[in-house]
C-alpha cells in the first residue's frame, strides 16, 4: 500500500552547526571627517542621540530647545561645554563652525527648522517620521539638493543590530531572493500612558511602524508595492487611548511583508522577525529590540551570528555616522530624504488604510 501523505506534519531535523558568516553590519565610520555638531529639540529622544554621540566620540557644541532648562539638563549629562539656545536660529547664527545640524523635533514644528537649516548651508539629519506629507519631503529633498547640502533621516531601525545584519545578509544574497517577511511584535506600551505618545494618531501602526515599513523598503529595494491591507483595534484591558492591536501587509512584486504588533502583552513579551528566501531564511527573536538572538538557516546548516551594539545607542550612532560619511564621500546617504519618501509612501498608505477603509 502507498505510504500515508503527511501533509507537510512530520517533523524536521535541525541542521548542523556552521559558523556565521563575516556581515559587515556595524556603523562605518568616516576616515577622517569629524565636524562639530548641534542638536535642535531637547526632549525625551534627545537623550539617546547624545548618549550615541558621545559614546562614538562625536563633538556636540550646541544645543536649542524653547524650555531652555531641557536643554541645559542635556547639556550638563552629556556635553558640558556645549552652548544653549532657546531658538535654532540663534544657534545657527552663533555657531557657524557647526556643518552638521540634529534636528530631534516633533514632526509638527519640525519643517521650518529643516529649512533654515539646509538654507544655510549646513547638512541635516531629520528624526523620524520625517514629513507627514510627501509633498513637504520632497520640497525638503529638493531644496536640500539645491542647496548642495546631505539631508538625511534618522531611521535609527537601520543600524539595530538584528535588523542590520538581515539587510546586510539579504544585500550579499545569503538567503537568496527573498519572498517573505513576517515581523511580530507583542509587547507592554502602556508606558506611554500620560505622555505626548499617548496623545499621537497612528502611534503604533505609523509613529512606531515606520521602522518596519522602512525595513521592507530596504529588503525589497526597486520591486513594485501591488497591494497593501491594514487594520487596527483597542483591546478591552488597555490603558492607553491609541489602538493597541495593529497589523498591515504589503505585497510586492513576488514577495510580501507583515507586521503584526500587539501592544498590551504584560507577559512573555516578544519580538520576532522572520525573512524568508529561495536559499534560505533569517530568524531573529526576543523579549524586545535591544536582546535579540540571531539565526541563519541555509542548506549547509544553521548559524547563530553574535550580534553587538543595541537599537538606541548603536542605531543612531549609525545614522549619523552613515551621514558622515556621505558628507566625506561627497555622496547621497543611503538614508537620505529621497530614499526615505519610498518608505513614507508605504507607511502613509498603510496609514490611510486604516483612516479610511475601502
Amino acid at each position: 500500500m502507498p505510504e500515508e501523505p503527511e501533509y507537510g506534519l512530520g517533523s524536521i531535523a535541525e541542521g548542523a552547526e556552521i559558523p556565521a558568516p563575516e556581515v559587515s553590519y556595524l556603523p562605518r565610520e568616516p576616515r577622517s571627517y569629524r565636524p562639530p555638531l548641534a542638536l535642535v529639540g531637547c526632549g525625551g529622544i534627545s537623550e539617546m542621540h547624545l548618549r550615541a554621540y558621545r559614546a562614538a566620540g562625536y563633538e556636540v557644541v550646541a544645543l536649542a530647545n524653547p524650555t531652555r532648562a531641557k536643554a541645559e539638563a542635556r547639556r550638563d549629562e552629556f556635553f558640558p561645554d556645549a552652548k544653549v539656545y532657546e531658538s535654532h536660529t540663534e544657534l545657527l547664527r552663533a555657531h557657524p563652525e557647526v556643518e552638521v545640524v540634529d534636528v530631534a523635533t516633533h514632526p509638527d514644528v519640525r519643517t521650518p527648522i529643516l529649512e533654515d537649516c539646509l538654507r544655510s548651508g549646513r547638512h541635516v539629519l531629520s528624526q523620524k517620521p520625517f514629513v507627514t506629507d510627501l509633498e513637504t519631503g520632497e520640497r525638503l529633498a529638493a531644496l536640500a539638493e539645491e542647496q548642495g547640502r546631505r539631508l538625511a533621516v534618522n531611521q535609527n531601525g537601520r543600524w539595530a543590530p538584528h535588523m542590520s545584519w538581515m539587510r546586510e545578509a539579504v544585500r550579499a544574497k545569503l538567503v537568496g531572493e527573498i519572498a517573505c517577511v513576517d515581523v511580530t511584535i507583542h509587547w507592554d506600551h502602556s508606558w506611554v500612558v500620560g505622555t505626548l505618545l499617548d496623545e499621537t494618531p497612528d502611534l503604533l501602526l505609523f509613529d512606531f511602524g515606520v521602522h518596519w515599513f522602512d525595513f521592507f523598503h530596504t529588503l525589497f529595494p526597486g520591486r513594485r508595492v501591488l497591494s497593501v491591507s491594514a487594520s487596527t483595534g483597542h483591546t478591552t484591558t488597555q490603558r492607553s487611548k491609541q489602538p493597541m492591536l495593529a497589523q498591515a501587509a504589503v505585497e510586492f512584486e513576488s514577495g510580501r511583508a507583515t507586521l503584526a504588533l500587539f501592544g498590551d502583552n504584560a507577559h512573555l513579551q516578544r519580538d520576532t522577525t522572520l525573512v524568508a528566501g529561495s536559499a534560505g531564511t533569517l530568524l531573529s527573536s526576543g523579549p524586545d529590540l535591544q536582546h535579540q538572538e540571531l539565526q541563519l538557516a541555509t542548506a549547509e546548516g544553521i548559524a547563530r551570528p553574535t550580534l553587538e551594539g543595541d537599537w538606541f545607542t548603536t542605531g543612531f550612532h549609525g545614522a549619523m555616522a552613515e551621514l558622515l560619511c556621505a558628507i566625506e564621500e561627497d555622496r547621497e546617504p543611503p538614508h537620505s530624504a529621497r530614499d526615505n519618501l519610498e518608505s513614507l509612501a508605504l507607511a502613509f498608505a498603510v496609514r490611510d488604510q486604516v483612516r479610511s477603509p475601502e
